[in-house]
């Protein structure tokens, strides 16, 4: 088998590396939390501009406009994570709504949201999950009835993230209470403004508000700015969800994540002696390494569906499943790693890189259950993918 790409794709190689050695020294290291940093708009628009971000995004939508090539996207991923210089902006706006609307959208939504969600001008959220609808997403509640020309809802979301700082939600209602419960769906978008929407922080373990409640009261949204059809949400909704899986479970990210340990480790000692020279934590690197190159190995497995036109099918919830739980296990190793460090959190002179890992093993452990819990992805891929029995229903008392 030969994995060599050919002369096209290596001279288009050096264009990424001749970029990254000229802009790639003053890339923002900070991208800020909630809203994108002025610093990081700016990078947004360079890369654009050279097609190294929504490059496949057609011109008039606001990318740049080149035909779909998956090997050169993978030649970008490579280069940038090598170099360690960030791809750029992403998030519910742009890895989810963006691909969900050039796949569902109508013309008018596409020219009106695309390009200033690109840029870094709109940030979104997704209203999905409600109190007693977190893994069984196709239960939920909240409502829309029609008014005239307009849906009224009410209702609740929770775990909303970004919701405290977003311009826009893109969200799943019942139009349809009468419906079975996966046909009576409809996918709305609508300002976060709009009069009768609350918005209440909710602190997690890091300390932070990354998640929030929503409640809708008398929220009026004009009967257009629906995605699809009436009805049809839980089909739009699962557009969306294959992009946010793929977004969570990144191999590149958990690559970049891995030499940032590795670099940890030749700087932390324990006794006089490197970390990267003790053989248990070189060990527990060793396995990580492993694990990160399955998903590697994986994620050329999808490339060759990609190119071959192919449904990945049941091999794209793997990407979500492992991508989190390595991400997680990989801060974990960070944090032993810095020893009595690893316990210090905010507010400490002694903070090795502000506090990052300290943040990312407990965010992390949130994101094996957002976004499909680990045990309904493994439920999924066990009786979808490998044919096992489904898992048996309690009986009701």
């Amino acid at each position: 088998m030969d994995l060599a790409y050919s002369p096209e794709y290596e001279a288009f190689r050096e264009e990424v590396r001749a970029f990254l050695a000229k802009h790639g020294p003053s890339a923002p290291r900070r991208f800020g939390v909630s809203r994108p940093s002025e610093e990081a708009i700016v990078w947004q628009k360079l890369l654009i501009e050279h097609g190294y971000a929504a490059r496949t995004i057609p011109k008039q939508y606001g990318g740049y406009g080149a035909e779909p090539d998956i090997l050169k996207s993978r030649i970008i991923a490579e280069e940038f994570t090598a170099a360690r210089v960030p791809m750029g902006l992403a998030g519910q706006g742009i890895s989810m709504f963006v691909p969900t609307l050039l796949e569902l959208g109508t013309e008018e939504q596409k020219k009106q949201f695309i390009e200033p969600t690109l840029k870094g001008e709109i940030v979104w959220c997704q209203g999905y999950s409600e109190p007693g609808s977190g893994s069984d997403l196709a239960s939920l509640q909240t409502r829309a009835h029609e008014d005239g020309d307009d849906f009224i809802i009410n209702g609740q979301k929770i775990w909303t993230s970004t919701a405290h700082a977003s311009d826009m939600m893109f969200c799943l209602v019942r139009t349809e209470p009468d419906a079975p419960k996966h046909q009576g769906i409809s996918y709305l978008i609508f300002s976060m403004k709009t009069p009768g929407i609350e918005v209440r922080p909710l602190t997690t373990m890091t300390g932070h508000a990354e998640f929030n409640e929503v409640f809708f009261t008398d929220v009026r949204v004009p009967r257009t700015q629906i995605v699809g059809e009436r009805g049809q949400g839980w089909f739009v909704a699962n557009a969306t969800l294959k992009h946010e899986r793929g977004m969570l479970g990144d191999p590149n990210q958990a690559a970049t994540r891995l030499r940032e340990i590795v670099d940890l480790m030749h700087k932390e000692t324990l006794d006089g002696q490197r970390l990267i020279d003790n053989p248990l934590f070189r060990d527990r690197l060793v396995q990580l390494q492993a694990r990160v190159a399955a998903m590697q190995f994986h994620g050329l497995r999808l490339l060759t569906a990609a190119t071959k036109k192919e449904d990945a099918g049941i091999a794209r919830l793997i990407v979500k499943l492992q991508g989190c739980e390595i991400n997680h296990q990989l801060a974990a190793l960070a944090i032993d790693a810095l020893g009595e460090l690893g316990v210090l959190y905010s507010g400490s002179p002694h903070l090795r890189a502000d506090g990052m890992w300290q943040h990312r093993y407990m965010f992390d452990l949130g994101l094996i259950i957002g976004g499909g819990t680990a045990q309904i992805q493994k439920n999924i891929i066990s009786e979808h993918g490998l044919g096992m029995p489904r898992e048996p229903k309690l009986v009701k008392a």
